[in-house]
Parts: structure tokens; sequence; C-alpha cells
């Protein structure tokens, strides 16, 4: 009698999914790791051989915050909320710089990914979603920085900011992811915009009250205003810093806001992912 050892072997077969289907987060979750890699990938590479590392990501909201410091707080004399300038500066810069690397990074990321993309299978939502979770650990970095800043100033962060801050990074989180997987998607097949998301958020800064208190807006205009997402969120990271009373609503529109990017730019994803192969 003969006998004979046989190995079984996973194979995985990749058939075309319906075009109006979600991202399939079960996929997404196997490849987790990869997804780490990409994140690890992504932060040696942008610190690679360059002559401050990892300081550069204090560096850029500090230097903003010095520079709005001296030609809006003292120059222009633009009012704070009674918050010394440089810290009401800072704190409105800190989600904000996170946010727009954040944006910036995740729409360029699928093309500029295009090597990988066209020879290996994995969720290509890894990608953007991976640029997103590389500018968190800038955000980390730079928040490091508040310490001396409230030391200098001799301000101590309120206590209710230990809940209300990671609750207002997490909704941060949900509009970053919204907006990559947008706009990856729509650069990938339209790379001209490549050229606009810049652009654009650097305009969306001054839509946003950072260097400007929200009450220095007429009230009739509030409302408008509001509809901007990033305003809620800056604004309840700086209250809840700062010990002030956080409002709810601008916080429960960004996050119905988000959501509705997260679901919608996961579905036109989807879309785009069927023929990535071929237009990158």
């Amino acid at each position: 009698m003969q006998g004979a050892s046989s190995e079984s072997s996973e194979l995985l077969v990749i058939e075309p999914s319906s075009p109006w289907r979600a991202i399939d987060l079960g996929e997404a979750w196997r490849y987790r790791e990869l997804l780490y890699f990409f994140v690890w990938r992504d932060v040696k590479v942008r610190y690679k051989q360059t002559f401050l590392g990892v300081i550069w990501a204090v560096l850029q909201p500090l230097f903003a915050m010095l520079i709005f410091a001296f030609f809006f707080g003292r120059v222009v004399r633009v009012p704070s909320d009674g918050i010394p300038y440089a810290l009401f500066a800072y704190a409105g810069l800190l989600p904000w710089t996170f946010f727009s690397n954040a944006t910036t990074s995740g729409a360029q990321s699928l093309v500029g990914s295009a090597s990988l993309v066209t020879k290996v299978y994995f969720p290509r939502i890894l990608i953007p979603v991976a640029a997103v979770l590389t500018g968190l650990v800038d955000f980390a970095l730079a928040a490091l920085m508040l310490g001396p800043l409230l030391i200098v100033h001799r301000t101590a962060p309120a206590a209710g900011a230990l809940l209300w801050i990671p609750v207002t990074i997490g909704i941060e989180l949900l509009l970053a992811f919204g907006f990559s997987i947008w706009l990856s998607a729509l650069v990938a097949r339209y790379r001209d915009l490549r050229h606009v998301v810049p652009f654009a958020v650097q305009i969306w800064l001054f839509a946003t009250p950072i260097i400007y208190p929200l009450s220095m807006v007429p009230a009739r205009w509030r409302p408008f205003v509001a509809l901007n997402p990033m305003v809620g969120v800056v604004e309840a990271f700086r209250r809840s810093l700062f010990g002030r009373p956080v409002e709810t609503e601008p916080l429960l529109w960004a996050t119905l806001f988000a959501l509705l990017l997260v679901v919608s730019g996961s579905i036109y994803f989807r879309r785009v992912e069927r023929m990535v192969a071929d237009v990158l």
C-alpha cells in the first residue's frame, strides 16, 4: 500500500462585486497587518534622510503659531476670548494641521502607490486609511508641545479635556477618512485635482476659526459658518482644553457629516477600485 500525503492550500478567488457595494470591512480587517506596514512605511519615508527628523511634526504648527501670534496677536490684535493668543492659535492649529496633512496626503495616496496597486491585490482602501493614520502620528508628536506652552503661560488644562479631546479627535479621524477616501478615488480618475486639493485646504483654513474666535463672526452668519464641519471640531478641542463649555450641536453635525462622507466615499471608492489598476 502506497501512502500519499496531500497538502491543502488556500485559493483566493477575486470576483467582480456590485459597484454600489460599500467597503468589505471583514476583508480590510484580515489585511490589518498590511495596514500597519503601510503606516510604518509612510512614517519612515516621511522622515528618512531629514536633518531634524520627527521634530518637523512639531515645527510645522509651532512656526505657524509664532507667525500668527506676531501678526494677528500683536500687530492686528485679534481677540482670543481671554486666552493667551499663542495658546489660542496653537490649540486651533493642532487639529487643523492634522486634518489638512491627512486630507492632502490621503488625496495623493492612491496615485502615489500606483506601482504597488497595479501589481499586487489587497484592499485598496488601506492606502488612504494609512495616510490618515500617519498624520495621527504627527498630531501626537505636535501635541507634546502643548505642555511647555501651558507652563510658559501658567495655564492648566481643564479636567474635562480628558473626556472631550479623545471624542473630538475621533470625529476628526472620521472626517479625514471620509475626505481621503473620496479624494483619493477622484484624484485617481482626474489627475488635475491633485493641484486643487492643497489650494482648497489653504482657503479652508481661513474659513475655520483658528486664527480668530468664532465670536468675531456676526451672529447672522454663524449658522452658515457652522456648516463647515471643522468648526465644531476646532471649537470643541479648544474649548475643552481651556475649560470652556463645549457646544454639542456642531459636533453632532460634524459626526453626521463624517459618517455620510465615509459611507458615500466607500461606495464611490469601491466603484473606482474596480478600474483603478487600469487608470493609474
